[in-house]
């Protein structure tokens, strides 16, 4: 039986793991991959406090070796279910089940997909959603990058290290990035734009991407642009299946939660991207980590 149970080791569980361990609380971390989340597929940092510029794995490893140092235990497992005992919280993993007096839901979320042809055929074969991962095999080649968020814009232009020209294709006629990540897209003279403008289909042959047909919102023209690889940021998707049944979730999937970082489940919270909010940042999954960790000490010492 433990204090706390972390469901996930993004920024946010692993924050929130080192607060409730620091309060001499027991704690199980769960984790279906490496310790890190999101940050694992992201190049460059540039406005988390303290560092000028770091790599995403890099801070990953330096949050996991400040994690281990307190007493944090680590499993890995893919959770199914939660179940509220009364006193006690039952996480159901594959082969697994483990008990905590609380749990702190931090699962993240995951990039949403097209779901146009040839998108999960050519998944891995010049398809992709991370540029960290695998923008180093596309040395020399012509990419298009899908979409007009701070994700899609800093990945291409990660992409222009290694690429030959980077082709932003975006349904507006403008960027929704921050302005200084726009600039330098705009600056970059490998970057290009396809304005107003939706991937239709990925094309290729048996083995490898070789282009794409895009079809023009306002002229309802359709072309096919020949490319190596195509990266995809058309935004998120909440990882809260396994606490649908258990009626954490709203009607978008995403789990709403109080100031404290409580869900509708006493002894329950959720924190990071898993949660219903506006900004979707390391520095507020941080906040909200530190957060839950203090509030599953008060709430233990009240229950």
């Amino acid at each position: 039986m433990y204090d706390v149970i972390v469901i996930g080791a993004g920024p946010a569980g692993m924050t929130a793991a080192l607060y409730a361990s620091r309060s001499n609380l027991s704690v199980l971390m769960i984790e279906r991959g490496a310790p890190g989340g999101q940050m694992n597929n992201t190049a460059e940092i540039e406005n988390y406090p303290g560092f000028e510029s770091i790599m995403g794995p890099e801070l990953a490893f330096k949050m996991y070796e400040g994690v281990s140092k307190f007493g944090t235990e680590n499993a890995y497992g893919i959770v199914m279910d939660i179940k509220d005992q009364g006193d006690h919280k039952e996480v159901i993993c594959e082969d697994q089940t483990y008990k905590g007096k609380t749990v702190i839901i931090a699962t993240g979320c995951v990039h949403r997909k097209l779901g146009v042809k040839g998108e999960e055929e050519f998944s891995g074969r010049g398809v992709s959603y991370c540029a960290v991962c695998d923008g180093a095999f596309f040395r020399n080649k012509r990419l298009l990058v899908i979409g007009g968020g701070d994700s899609a814009v800093e990945e291409a232009i990660y992409l222009t290290q290694f690429a030959s020209e980077v082709v932003i294709v975006h349904r507006r006629d403008e960027l929704r990035a921050q302005k200084i990540i726009q600039q330098r897209a705009f600056d970059n003279e490998k970057i290009s734009f396809e304005w107003d403008t939706v991937l239709e289909e990925i094309v290729g042959n048996e083995m490898v991407v070789t282009g794409g047909k895009l079809r023009n919102l306002k002229t309802n023209e359709v072309k096919e642009v020949a490319a190596d690889g195509v990266f995809i940021y058309v935004g998120l998707d909440p990882l809260t299946e396994p606490f649908v049944k258990a009626g954490l979730t709203n009607a978008a999937g995403w789990i709403e939660t109080d100031g404290e970082m409580k869900t509708t489940m006493p002894g329950v919270f959720a924190i990071g991207d898993v949660r219903e909010k506006d900004l979707r940042q390391i520095t507020t999954a941080v906040g909200e980590g530190g957060i839950a960790g203090q509030q599953v000490y008060k709430y233990l010492e009240e229950n």
